[in-house]
């Protein structure tokens, strides 16, 4: 039973709450001891909703700690693309300074902004081939924002094949990130873990890495969604 863990390292809820300790041990086994999924993807997982959730100083020790179990740059930093879309600037900026704090001078370089060309109806051609067919939101933004579309499919494009992690990761990191703020949209993510290639037991410890963040809540939230309907 480890005890690196500051929750359970914690005086007082040693001495009144061995029962929620005996519990949240056995959950942090699942998320530090390799299963279905690494250990260091699944404490980044955990790094990236306490990120989502506000909790800085969490999401920094998390990300030292998956550091420490072998997790590289490469795919800590991927983290900052998938933030960058699911969560917008101010998550994946909170992240970036955490990746900075943990691999002090990997966050910086001159690397200018590169202008990326979108075929006419590759944005719409994307969206079918993911979904199966057009999102009623992603139809709309398509007709009245076209240049919306574009930005869309790029960012969801880099995000889950843009990544170091690989498609099948980024997708359980994007489930993780959803179901830690308790999203049915995590049902969406899930059905993509599984087309790429996701077994139900690293789905189950994908959304178990919310329960750092997000309390018994997030296992059931993200339990639900796994069965959701196609």
């Amino acid at each position: 039973m480890t005890t690196q863990n500051r929750l359970l390292g914690s005086p007082l809820l040693r001495r009144i709450a061995p029962l929620t300790l005996g519990g949240y041990a056995r959950f942090r086994r699942v998320i530090e001891e390799d299963g279905a999924l690494p250990a260091r993807i699944k404490v980044l997982f955990v790094a990236v909703a306490a990120t989502t959730k506000g909790y800085r100083e969490m999401a920094s020790r998390e990300l030292a700690r998956a550091k420490e179990l072998g997790l590289t740059f490469e795919e800590a930093s991927s983290a900052a693309i998938v933030l960058s879309s699911v969560r917008g600037e101010g998550a994946a900026l909170s992240f970036i300074d955490a990746l900075e704090a943990v691999y002090p001078g990997e966050t910086g370089g001159d690397e200018p902004l590169r202008e990326i060309d979108v075929a006419p109806g590759e944005a719409e051609k994307n969206f079918l081939a993911y979904f199966g067919s057009m999102p009623p939101s992603l139809g709309k933004l398509a007709s009245l924002l076209p240049l919306g579309a574009d930005a869309y499919y790029l960012m969801r494009e880099g995000t889950i094949n843009g990544t170091r992690l690989g498609p099948k990761y980024s997708e359980l990191l994007l489930v993780a990130v959803l179901v830690a703020d308790y999203s049915p949209l995590a049902a969406v993510h899930i059905r993509g873990a599984r087309t790429a290639g996701a077994s139900e037991q690293e789905i189950a410890e994908a959304v178990v890495c919310t329960v750092a963040t997000s309390g018994l809540s997030g296992w059931v939230s993200g339990a639900t969604a796994m069965d959701a309907p196609a």
